[in-house]
């Protein structure tokens, strides 16, 4: 079929489920970001609609409640239900079993919907049966809580966000602009997701496998930032790069940068270059038709072997096979799972070397 978004289909239809004691903040993430999605025209990729229960006044955990125009029913016309987060489940909750309204309202999701929660709305795909058997998260102070509730559910409390293909879970709050941001990507490639994070000024990717919570200190306000080495390297990608040249641009010893760039962003400089080097290749791989051999060499892996090395680690496939794959599910349209990851599989951190090699590339 016809990609959603093209010209011969319409746009991808987004219908955000609102319950009682939602926050708004999660309730605004899937307009917010599938709503800044658009195709090279300008077209809009995404259809977004919020419906409730009922239609009408919606509380919230603020002190303001909101007014959804739909009911239920909106839902049947979804390609992908949202659930944000709510703090009034009920017996969502404390039981794991749907509330008779609840269960009448998801009956309206037709087969083949993506089913997408953001914190603790996977208490609401988990208590409708959609997790049993697959992996998912939530936010890491109700991890525990969650699998006690559901044993049937595999929980995964140190990631950002799942990707099951047809179902996919978000940790905490901030993880649901990830996993929204991970989704535009998987619908449409890197520069429409990238643009989207540009527009709304968060970073543009954030792998699912990063650690939702890291027991670190904050930087001292005082210490400098490691900013102005990361944007160096952005600008060299494609060449050899050292420790020793990205603490130069601080003015610090190896040791300090490598301590303070830990602190700031959870992994090593290496990890983040590769990391970095592997979103480069996955744009062109996208977006182009050069060989392999010059991917790599434009994204700083030397050799298409590299390449081929951490693309696997990440993706879990091959440059080709993800080129390929990538292209057979921009024309299938965003419904499949994940280009390059079997439904289940985990996502995996890139392959680099340790902080304390001073040699990155």
């Amino acid at each position: 079929m016809d990609s959603p978004g093209t010209p011969d289909s319409p746009p991808h239809r987004v219908v955000v489920l609102a319950l009682a004691g939602l926050l708004p903040f999660e309730l605004g993430i899937p307009h917010r970001i599938f709503g800044r999605a658009k195709d090279p025209a300008g077209r809009p990729l995404y259809e977004i609609r919020t419906c409730g229960l009922a239609p009408g006044r919606v509380a919230t955990d603020a002190d303001f409640a909101i007014h959804v125009e739909h009911g239920p029913e909106l839902l049947a016309t979804a390609d992908t239900v949202v659930v944000p987060a709510s703090y009034e489940l009920g017996t969502v909750h404390s039981e794991g079993r749907l509330t008779p309204e609840l269960a009448a309202a998801l009956a309206h999701i037709k087969p083949g919907t993506r089913l997408v929660s953001i914190c603790t709305g996977g208490y609401v795909l988990a208590a409708a049966g959609y997790l049993d058997g697959r992996r998912a998260t939530t936010h890491w102070s109700s991890a525990e809580h969650f699998q006690r509730l559901f044993p049937a559910v595999r929980v995964d409390a140190d990631v950002l966000y799942t990707d099951e293909g047809d179902v996919l879970t978000s940790a905490g709050v901030a993880s649901g602009i990830d996993l929204c941001l991970h989704i535009v990507r998987r619908d449409h490639g890197a520069a429409v997701a990238n643009q989207v994070a540009r527009l709304t000024v968060v970073p543009p990717h954030r792998e699912g496998g990063q650690a939702q919570f890291i027991a670190r200190p904050v930087p001292e306000p005082q210490q400098a930032s490691t900013a102005a080495a990361r944007a160096w390297v952005l600008d060299r990608l494609h060449e050899p790069l050292r420790l020793t040249d990205l603490a130069r641009q601080e003015a610090v010893s190896v040791r300090t940068f490598t301590r303070r760039f830990r602190e700031e962003s959870g992994v090593s400089p290496g990890e983040w270059i590769v990391g970095q080097r592997v979103e480069r290749a996955r744009s062109l791989l996208e977006q182009t038709d050069l060989p392999m051999e010059q991917v790599a060499r434009e994204t700083g892996f030397g050799g298409a072997q590299s390449l081929r090395k951490h693309l696997q680690a990440v993706l879990g496939v091959s440059p080709t096979a993800y080129r390929r794959t990538f292209r057979e599910t921009r024309q299938d349209g965003p419904a499949g799972r994940a280009p390059g990851r079997e439904a289940g599989q985990p996502p995996g951190r890139p392959a680099g070397p340790s902080a304390g090699d001073p040699a990155i590339s």
